[in-house]
Formats: structure tokens, sequence, C-alpha cells
């Protein structure tokens, strides 16, 4: 089994739902074809270096994979056929300093991916009083 990295960037016409749809089939191709997904990162909607089909932004979606080589040429075709992409990107890890590389990016997203959670936990236990009180003091200082 080997490392790949595969960027998908995904029509903007999308709604979030079909955009989740065709992100679970990118990754259901990948796990019938006996890969293990170990993260994704969503990096969301971005502008486009240059225009591809008249769209000049996409979705963009990172999925970080181990898989045997032989099943990557079927995952390419089957990411070829599906229509809800404009482009796909594949790099395969493959030397140590590579393998280190990937461990690395997998974790730094794993990181991301937990952030969010983290981050709104703390705010819906917090009142919205202290906030009050914090602006209030703020805006006496600026005024002085």
């Amino acid at each position: 089994m080997r490392n790949y990295e595969n960027l998908v960037i995904i029509k903007p016409t999308f709604t979030a739902e079909e955009i989740q749809s065709s992100i679970n089939a990118i990754e259901e191709t990948i796990t019938s074809n006996g890969g293990t997904i170990a993260t994704t990162d969503a990096m969301g909607m971005r502008k486009l270096a240059y225009p591809i089909n008249k769209n000049e932004r996409g979705y963009f979606h990172v999925i970080y994979y181990s898989v045997a080589p032989a099943a990557i040429s079927e995952i390419e075709r089957r990411f070829r056929i599906n229509e809800d992409l404009l482009r796909f990107v594949t790099i395969k890890y493959d030397t140590n300093r590579e393998i280190a590389a990937w461990n690395h990016l997998v974790e730094k997203a794993k990181k991301k991916a937990d952030a969010p959670a983290k981050e709104e936990a703390p705010e819906a236990n917090q009142e919205p009083a202290q906030e009050e009180v914090a602006t209030t003091e703020e805006s006496s200082t600026t005024q002085e």
C-alpha cells in the first residue's frame, strides 16, 4: 500500500448537499478499490487561476489515502468519467522523505478538522454578558 493525495475541484454551481454527495462518491470510489482514507481537507470555494469550462471558481477538496498502486488507474479512470469534477490531480508519496511529509500533512489536516469543533464549543458555553463588557471597555479606551 502506498500513500497518495488527491486534490479534486468540484463545479461551483452545486449546492452544499450536492457538493457533499459528490465528495462522498469520490471517497466511495477510493474505498471500493481497496483504499483507506486517512483524512480529508475541505479547502472550500476558491478562484481558479484560469477559467475551466467557463467556471471562474471551484470547490477544492483534498483527500489523503493509502491504496495499492494497481488501483490508481481505476480510480483516475472513474475521476475522468465523473462530470462533477472540473479537475483532479493525484500525487504519489514514495520515498521515506515524501512519506514523512505525507504523515505531516495528514496530521495537519486532522488538526484543522478538529479545530472548528473545539472553537465552537467554548463559544456556546460563553455568556453574552462577558462579551458586552469587553466591548464597552474597548470602546471607552478608544474614545479617549
